[in-house]
């Protein structure tokens, strides 16, 4: 059978997955961590682009001819410069870096919060590439005077596999920068912020066909000259929404489930209203061309700051670990507002996520956790909660009742958050499948290539082949 290879880039880790919709194989995994220089924090892009190359030539020397196609997705916000000759600009900023600290309320006085909603339909968060690229700008002028062009992540990785620079739809929605209603560019937000037009290039739907890779790329991986780089849906999150194995009947709402946690539903249109700016629900592309309308939360970040710590001082737990410790001590009597700034960023030796863990319950007067176990389950508590009261903000902004609640992502392996969350959330939970990106990037392929009609067809796939738990509450 033909295969697919999905390039499954994730904020912790990078895959090589080969595969078709019904059956995959993960083939080279590698560490994908931000590099620190000088007080800011940094991707180290040319490493991830070679690691990626080493996973194609692992893909090709055991598949071969039978491969048909390349599709890569991403985290959302981060991007790069790249002078008039495509040589990249400097080095490439990771979006947690402090540099954003304040800029949201200098951007805000060019613009008010309230029209730039209005205009993008993209819910606040500092790290937003608006807000990022002010940031730059203000720091680094004369270096933004030689970049001619501006590409997402995923799309700088197809430009250097293909020649080829464009942005895809999915991942391009994220920046802040672009129009839903009018689906393209933002060029009201990006006059009145002084970005140079030039920078904000062609936008392609998902699917499509980039071209063939560049030959010297081609030949370093042993591949043949005609395999074609797909845009998938670049966007990790909107590939990974693809393959919600939903039932089609309506009523039914997600969470891409990994170091951040996206909730919501797909929709035709953009939903720009008061309520979804009150709540700070997000308007951005699906793979189907739609609309992913959903909130930003912060996720199983938190759990990974604290294991990142733990192992550094030599207490080292798996993630599986962790869960079955804070299963067995019960309920914990403290809530952490996962969103808090203070959770946002790596920690330091002096200033660990366990450290600021504590100082947020002294603060609020609970109980102080001590054990690694009470911190996971205080952590996956207060998500549960968060979950639910989304889900209620969700059937409010979006008028429609939520019925069924699907996890998938790495989070579904967590069947306590799924418990919980099924508990607080009063909603059947079903968790699955685990690698939802990689297979829902593989499904955008197939679809592009002709074997499949449909997401839905491919949905019904997935239901068909890989496991799906349910939680009950």
């Amino acid at each position: 059978m033909d295969k697919y290879v999905a390039i499954d880039l994730g904020a912790e880790s990078g895959r090589i997955v080969v595969g078709d919709v019904g059956t995959i194989e993960e083939l080279y995994r590698f560490e994908n961590r931000p590099i620190r220089v000088a007080g800011s924090l940094f991707w180290d892009v040319l490493g991830i682009y070679a690691e990626i190359k080493r996973g194609l030539k692992a893909a090709f020397r055991r598949y071969g001819g039978r491969i048909r196609s390349i599709g890569l997705d991403s985290w959302g916000v981060d991007y790069a410069l790249l002078d008039g000759r495509g040589d990249l600009i400097g080095s490439v900023y990771h979006y947690r870096d402090p540099r954003t600290d304040g800029i949201p309320d200098q951007v805000f006085a060019v613009l008010p919060r309230r029209e730039i909603f209005e205009e993008t339909g993209i819910q606040y968060m500092q790290i937003n590439t608006i807000h990022q690229l002010y940031a730059h700008r203000q720091s680094k002028p004369a270096l933004l005077e030689q970049a001619h062009s501006l590409l997402t992540l995923p799309n700088l990785f197809h430009y250097w596999l293909t020649g080829r620079m464009c942005g895809e739809y999915s991942h391009v929605s994220t920046t802040q920068l672009y129009n839903p209603r009018k689906r393209q560019w933002s060029w009201r937000i990006i006059d009145a912020l002084g970005f140079p037009r030039r920078w904000f290039g062609d936008i392609v739907a998902p699917g499509t066909r980039l071209g063939v890779l560049v030959p010297h790329v081609a030949e370093e991986i042993g591949a043949k000259g005609d395999v074609t780089v797909i845009a998938s849906a670049s966007h990790d999150t909107a590939s990974a929404v693809a393959a919600v194995p939903a039932s089609g009947r309506g009523g039914s709402a997600y969470i891409s489930s990994g170091t951040w946690s996206l909730l919501g539903i797909e929709t035709r249109e953009p939903i720009i209203t008061d309520k979804s700016y009150a709540y700070n629900f997000t308007n951005e592309g699906g793979a189907d061309g739609g609309i992913r309308f959903l909130k930003n939360i912060i996720g199983l970040w938190i759990v990974q700051e604290c294991k990142r710590e733990w192992d550094r001082g030599g207490e080292t737990y798996s993630y599986a670990e962790l869960t079955r410790l804070a299963r067995e001590i019960g309920p914990v009597e403290y809530e952490i507002d996962v969103n808090d700034p203070r959770f946002l960023k790596p920690g330091l030796i002096d200033d660990g996520m366990p450290e600021r863990i504590r100082s947020y319950c002294r603060e609020k007067g609970y109980k102080v956790p001590e054990s690694p176990a009470e911190m996971v389950r205080g952590v996956l508590q207060s998500l549960a909660c968060l979950y639910a009261a989304a889900i209620r903000e969700l059937e409010d902004a979006a008028g429609q009742s939520i019925e069924e609640l699907y996890i998938i992502g790495g989070g579904s392996r967590n069947g306590l958050l799924c418990e919980l969350t099924a508990a607080e959330a009063g909603i059947p939970v079903f968790a699955g499948p685990v690698e939802a990106t990689a297979i829902g990037n593989i499904l955008v392929q197939a679809i592009s290539l002709g074997e499949l009609d449909s997401i839905a067809a491919g949905r019904r796939l997935i239901r068909d082949s890989y496991s799906i738990e349910s939680f009950l509450p």
